[in-house]
């Protein structure tokens, strides 16, 4: 019983501590009123991440240092890119809760199937490389059904990340061939 109510406070802390820092984030980068900044390129799949910000203006990571600095270089994203898109093309159908394209980190929120809505997933992406093998991408699926009211923690199917796991590598071979016949 514990337990449940220390999620219901992490929740409701959650709830209030996101939106409340995204405020002071936001407050303090209104400060920094002629600071220009830029977002790394997102379709740069030949250099197997994404590239740095142009260099014509200081981006958020070379904290205004301009084009003469080689700190824009640090900003690539150190893992496959074919696998990042490809994890968010097949983990699309379920609610995102965080993706982290530098860590290489893809989180949904709870998704039941229109055919079982007494049970519900969750799944975890990690891309865990630059290079596009097997072993760079690991997919944990939990599951819940629901009891007299409450949902409940069940081991999932092993073979449900499998099928995930083959359908990103399909994706990312298949988002790789067509980038290389567009050369």
């Amino acid at each position: 019983m514990q337990f449940r109510a220390w999620r219901v406070e992490l929740r409701i802390i959650q709830r209030i501590a996101v939106p409340a820092g995204l405020a002071v984030g936001l407050l303090s980068l209104s400060a920094c009123g002629g600071l220009k900044t830029s977002v790394p390129q997102v379709n740069n799949y030949e250099q197997g991440g994404f590239g740095p910000a142009p260099a014509s203006s200081g981006s958020l990571f070379t904290l205004g240092q301009g084009a003469n600095s080689n700190a824009g270089a640090n900003t690539n994203i150190q893992v496959n890119a074919y696998l990042w898109r490809a994890t968010l093309d097949t983990l699309s159908f379920m609610p995102l809760v965080s993706a982290d394209p530098f860590g290489g980190v893809i989180i949904t929120d709870w998704y039941s199937p229109p055919s079982a809505p007494d049970t519900r997933f969750k799944a975890n992406a990690y891309i865990l490389s630059k290079t596009l093998t097997a072993d760079a991408i690991q997919v944990s699926v939990f599951q819940q059904n629901l009891q007299g009211g409450q949902w409940v923690d069940t081991p999932a199917d092993p073979s449900i990340a499998n099928g995930l796991e083959n359908r990103i590598l399909a994706r990312a071979s298949d988002l790789q061939a067509a980038a290389n016949n567009t050369k």
